[in-house]
C-alpha cells in the first residue's frame, strides 16, 4: 500500500519541479515586481534612454546552473550509499520493507537463488529508489574510463540548453515549452538513421502533426508577440505626441514579432542538439549499464566542467573586449549580476534544486510506472506552465496557441500509442520496437 501511495507523490513532485524550473528560468529575467512586466534591470536602470538600460540576459550562466543542479544528484547518491551501508539492515527500504532471514543450518548459498535475488533487486526497490538501482542484464558496467563517454551527450546538452535559454529571452514560457515539442521529430529521424529503429506510417504522420503544432504556436506568438520580450524603441524628440505613439506601437509590434520568430527558431533548432544527446545516450546505454541517477550526475559534472572552461575561454576572447563587454560572454559581469541582485541569486539556487528534483522524480516514474506515463505528465506540465503564465499576466490568451497545443498533444500521444490511429490500415499488427530503449534524461 505504501508503495502505491508513493506514485501519486512522485507524479505531483515531477509536475511541481518541472513547472517551477521553466517558470523560474523565465522569472529570472524579469524584475521582482511582476506588475512591471519588464526584464530584470542590472545596469543603467535610471537612464532616460531605453537603449542604455541593460537587463539580465546570461544564457550561458543559466546553462551552468542547470548542470550544477544535475551534478547535485551525487548528493542523493551519496546519501543512498550511506543508507545502504549503515541503515539498510535495520530498515531495508531497498527491498520494500522485506528482509530475508538467513538460516543457521545452511552455510552454503545456492548459486541460482543468489542470482535470482540479485536480478529481482530492481523490481523489489521502492518507486523512489529505482533510479538508484541498476537493472540486471548482460551489459558491461559503465565504469572507469568508459564514464567519459557521457561527456559526448553532455556537450550536446550544452549547445541545446544555451540556445533554448537565449530563445527564452524572446518568447513566453508556454511558447517555449510548446516549441520544445519539436524534439520528438528529430529524435524520430535520428533514431531511424543512426539507431535503425522502425517507424510506422501513423507515427510519421504524428511527427508532421507535431511540426504543424509547433508552427502554429510560433505563428500565434508572432501575431501577438510577448510584450515583455520587446525592448522599447528609441523615439526622436521632435515627433509630435500622436506620431510618437504610432511610431512606438508600429516599431514594438514589428520588433516583437521578429524577436518571437527568432526565439521560436532558436528553441526549435536547439532540439537538434537535444535529439543528438538522446540518441548518443541510447547508443551508450545499449552497451553499458549504469544507474539512471548516476547518468544524470556524470552528465551534470562533465557539462559543468566543459561549460566553465568554455566560459573562461569566451570571456578572454570576447567578453573582455569592448564589443563583448556586459554581453553573454562577460563572465565577470555575469558573476556581478548574480551576487549583487538577490532575486537573481535566489532563483539560481531554486533552479538548481528544481532541475535535480525533476530528473529524480521523472526517472522514478519511468522506472516505477512507464515512459508513457512520464510523457503524459510532461505534457500536463506544459499546460500548467501556460495556465500559471496567464495567471501571472506574463502573456495573453490566444486561441491560435490553443490549436497549436492541441496538435502537439495529439501528435505526441499518437506517436507514443496513447491514442489509436484514426485509420485501421495504420494500426500495427506487431508490437513495435521502442524508439529509445532507455528513457532519455529530461533536463528542463
Amino acid at each position: 500500500m505504501a508503495t502505491k501511495a508513493m506514485v501519486p507523490f512522485l507524479v505531483a513532485m515531477m509536475l511541481l519541479t518541472g513547472v517551477c524550473n521553466t517558470l523560474l528560468t523565465k522569472y529570472q529575467v524579469y524584475s521582482s515586481c511582476l506588475k512591471t512586466q519588464d526584464l530584470q534591470c542590472v545596469r543603467n536602470c535610471d537612464s532616460s534612454d531605453p537603449q542604455k538600460i541593460q537587463r539580465f540576459s546570461q544564457p550561458v550562466i543559466q546553462t551552468a546552473q542547470m548542470f550544477i543542479g544535475e551534478a547535485g544528484c551525487w548528493l542523493v547518491i551519496g546519501a543512498f550509499t550511506i543508507y545502504k551501508r549503515f541503515f539498510a539492515k535495520d530498515a531495508p527500504l531497498l527491498h520494500g520493507g522485506y528482509e530475508q532471514v538467513g538460516s543457521d543450518d545452511s552455510t552454503e548459498v545456492d548459486t541460482n537463488d543468489e542470482l535470482g535475488r540479485t536480478s529481482s533487486t530492481h523490481e523489489e526497490a521502492g518507486p523512489a529508489l529505482k533510479p538508484l538501482v541498476p537493472a540486471t542484464d548482460d551489459r558491461i558496467p559503465l565504469v572507469g574510463w568508459r564514464v567519459f563517454l557521457l561527456a559526448m551527450p553532455a556537450c550536446c546538452d550544452i549547445a541545446g540548453t544555451t540556445l533554448m535559454n537565449v530563445g527564452l529571452l524572446f518568447v513566453a514560457a508556454s511558447i517555449y515549452q510548446m516549441t520544445r515539442g519539436a524534439l520528438i521529430l528529430f529524435v524520430g529521424l535520428f533514431s531511424v538513421i543512426f539507431l535503425h529503429r522502425k517507424i510506422y506510417l501513423y507515427q510519421w504522420s504524428a511527427l508532421f502533426i507535431v511540426v504543424a503544432g509547433v508552427a502554429i504556436v510560433g505563428l500565434a506568438g508572432a501575431i501577438a508577440p510577448n510584450p515583455q520580450a520587446q525592448p522599447k524603441p528609441p523615439v526622436p524628440p521632435e515627433l509630435s505626441l500622436v506620431a510618437i505613439r504610432e511610431a512606438a506601437k508600429t516599431a514594438a509590434v514589428s520588433s516583437g514579432a521578429l524577436q518571437t520568430i527568432a526565439g521560436v527558431l532558436m528553441i526549435a533548432g536547439a532540439q537538434i542538439f537535444t535529439a543528438t544527446q538522446f540518441v548518443l545516450e541510447e547508443w551508450i546505454l545499449e552497451q553499458y549499464a549504469l544507474e539512471p541517477l548516476k547518468v544524470v550526475g556524470w552528465e551534470g559534472t562533465f557539462g559543468f566542467l566543459v561549460t566553465f572552461v568554455g566560459m573562461i575561454i569566451l570571456h578572454l576572447a570576447i567578453g573582455r573586449t569592448d564589443a563583448g563587454r556586459n554581453g553573454y560572454f562577460d563572465m565577470q559581469e555575469g558573476w556581478r549580476e548574480i551576487t549583487q541582485y538577490r532575486s537573481i541569486a535566489v532563483t539560481s539556487v531554486l533552479i538548481m534544486i528544481s532541475i535535480g528534483g525533476f530528473n529524480f522524480f521523472g526517472l522514478s516514474i519511468t522506472r516505477s510506472v512507464s515512459a508513457t506515463a512520464r510523457s503524459i505528465i510532461d505534457t500536463c506540465r506544459t499546460l500548467f506552465i501556460w495556465i500559471v503564465s496567464l495567471g501571472l499576466g506574463w502573456e495573453t490568451f490566444k486561441w491560435l496557441q490553443i490549436v497549436g497545443f492541441a496538435l502537439l498533444v495529439y501528435g505526441t500521444f499518437l506517436f507514443n500509442d496513447i491514442v489509436r490511429p484514426p485509420l485501421k490500415a495504420c494500426v500495427k499488427r506487431n508490437k513495435p520496437e521502442p524508439l529509445l530503449q532507455e528513457e532519455p534524461i529530461e533536463h528542463m
